[in-house]
């Protein structure tokens, strides 16, 4: 398994201050947070950011992320695909080997909008493997539509697509149905990506993507997922995701060093 870091984690700060911070804290990769990456190349050419990533040896592990794929209709469903097409674009021309996807919200769903969801993500996983781009799914624990792993992982197999697979952020394992038997169902084929974090002292009800704080420092517990992992050997990416205000306030440089402290403890925590 491989660390990397997403630059939510430190979300307030420019593309060019992450990676430098990153490459300083010792991270090889960063998960880009697209609309940054794309903000920074309204300034600097495709070729300067490769060359910015390879002085400071760091590589893209994925994309965070495209959303409204899935079930939305008409002129909203054509501008989501534009936007894809081209991040599809950029992703190719970078190298980005993932990207993210999240589920659209919905006020209700059944069979038609589920049938609905398995033929667009079909189109775009279509569209993605043209690009030679895998698709990670992200499921949302507090959504109301393909809030938990056992959905995502069905919706997935539906598609049939072999780039295709999910993207497991613990985060919303945690606060949405998903059950610890259901990693059982998680294969090296259908897990695309992985996103940690941890919360600490507050309800699952109440838990927001504020409330992430560095892993192995709150109340999640990660044994069985690493003991799953190493079973299925996954060797694709582990991710630091965080979206807390207050650690935004740091330095990109101390956000990494304390957050790459926190992820190999975690990963070589013994029995896990």
């Amino acid at each position: 398994m491989k660390l990397c870091l997403s630059q939510a984690t430190t979300m307030t700060h420019s593309f060019a201050d992450d990676i430098a911070g990153y490459a300083d804290g010792g991270w090889p990769a960063v998960e880009v947070w697209m609309t940054k990456l794309e903000q920074h190349l309204k300034q600097h050419s495709v070729a300067e950011t490769q060359a910015l990533l390879a002085t400071r040896e760091i590589v893209f592990a994925a994309a965070a992320y495209q959303g409204g794929l899935l079930l939305s209709q008409g002129e909203a469903r054509q501008s989501a695909f534009e936007q894809f097409r081209t991040r599809l674009e950029l992703c190719q021309q970078l190298g980005i080997p993932t990207l993210i996807l999240v589920a659209d919200f919905a006020q209700t769903w059944d069979d038609t909008t589920l049938g609905r969801a398995i033929v667009s993500l079909t189109q775009a996983a279509q569209w993605a493997s043209g690009y030679g781009v895998q698709l990670a799914l992200e499921f949302r624990g507090t959504g109301t539509f393909c809030t938990n792993l056992a959905t995502t992982l069905a919706i997935i197999e539906n598609c049939q697509q072999p780039n295709l697979g999910v993207c497991l952020d613990w985060f919303h394992f945690y606060t949405g149905p998903s059950k610890l038997e259901d990693l059982a169902h998680l294969t090296k084929a259908n897990l695309a990506h992985v996103q940690l974090c941890d919360v600490a002292g507050i309800p699952r009800e109440m838990m927001t993507d504020a409330d992430r704080i560095f892993p192995g420092e709150g109340d999640f517990h990660f044994t069985e997922l690493m003991q799953h992992l190493r079973a299925i050997g996954y060797d694709k990416w582990l991710s630091l995701e965080m979206m807390n205000p207050i650690v935004w306030q740091a330095k990109p440089s101390q956000v990494a060093d304390l957050g790459h402290t926190a992820m190999q403890n975690v990963v070589n925590k013994p029995n896990a």
